[in-house]
């Protein structure tokens, strides 16, 4: 046993993210200057979706149904932001100028950092809240304040990204491509710090949280590609990530108190999306995009 899982579950598990990373990188990330067709993003996206559902099958047989939910709740919650994050990279894609085989290889650097950064996250925060238990109240206190800065309003943003301006004005030459690389590095940076404590609000298990994040974070880059050309639907569901963002938060730091079952926490994370995403369709489509929030 290693980090709550057998020592086969976690070369297993890694054996299928780097079979699903090749053929993302290297056959999927292919294509015309326009990026990849929506229709193989599409299906590739369906594909991962199916994966993450059959791996919760294997885990009801495996350690059981709560942990399944747990995973499965995990998912959803990164899944969610990582839409969010998609209306950042949409920003700084426009903002750069870049071409669709620009930002192929911007996401697929992107893709790589995330899955790298959570998992120092992930153990570093599991690691903490088994040492020490005060920590949760931290990590519930940050869900509230990102669940504030989603939920409050929005102010246009500058035309570039900070991260731009601040090297142009010390005079430092990069391509636009390097900016947005370097820049979408530190935006996931920031999101992590919110997705992480938010996973860890469900469960503390290593395995479970882990799996959870990386199934979802694989899917990142073909989502983009899939939802590119509707994200500026979507202007209401950061009120709906805010408000999950908040109920974690308030469930993590009344853990000690009150116990909210798995299942009820799965049903109030899928319903909220669901109305938030359902009220953004139906809302007449605005003429300019503000993304949903800054990458400061």
């Amino acid at each position: 046993m290693i980090a709550g899982a057998p020592l086969s579950y976690w070369i297993g598990f890694h054996v299928v993210v780097l079979a699903l990373l090749a053929v993302d990188l290297f056959v999927l990330g292919r294509g015309s200057d326009d990026g990849p067709r929506l229709g193989t993003v599409l299906l590739w996206t369906l594909l991962l979706t199916v994966l993450a559902m059959v791996f919760a099958g294997f885990l009801v047989r495996a350690q059981g149904s709560e942990r399944a939910l747990q995973f499965l709740s995990g998912y959803v919650i990164e899944a969610s932001l990582s839409i969010d994050n998609l209306f950042v990279f949409l920003l700084l894609f426009s903002s750069f100028g870049l071409s669709g085989a620009e930002q192929r290889t911007a996401l697929n650097y992107g893709l790589l950092g995330a899955i790298v950064l959570r998992a120092v996250f992930i153990f570093a925060g599991v690691a903490l809240l088994e040492r020490f238990h005060s920590v949760q109240y931290v990590f519930g206190a940050l869900l509230l304040y990102a669940a504030w800065r989603l939920l409050r309003p929005k102010k246009a943003g500058p035309a570039t990204p900070n991260i731009a301006q601040w090297m142009q004005r010390r005079g430092w030459a990069a391509s636009s491509l390097l900016l947005a690389i370097v820049t979408i590095e530190i935006t996931d940076l920031v999101f992590a710090i919110d997705s992480i404590p938010a996973v860890l609000a469900i469960t503390h298990d290593p395995f479970v949280v882990y799996t959870s994040n990386i199934l979802a974070v694989l899917g990142l880059r073909s989502l983009y590609f899939v939802l590119r050309g509707m994200l500026h639907r979507l202007r209401l569901l950061h009120y709906g990530l805010g408000i999950i963002l908040a109920f974690v938060g308030a469930k993590m730091l009344a853990a000690h108190w009150v116990e909210v079952p798995t299942g009820w926490s799965l049903g109030i994370i899928l319903t909220t999306i669901a109305i938030f995403t359902i009220a953004s369709l139906l809302r007449k489509a605005p003429v300019q995009m503000t993304p949903a929030r800054s990458a400061e």
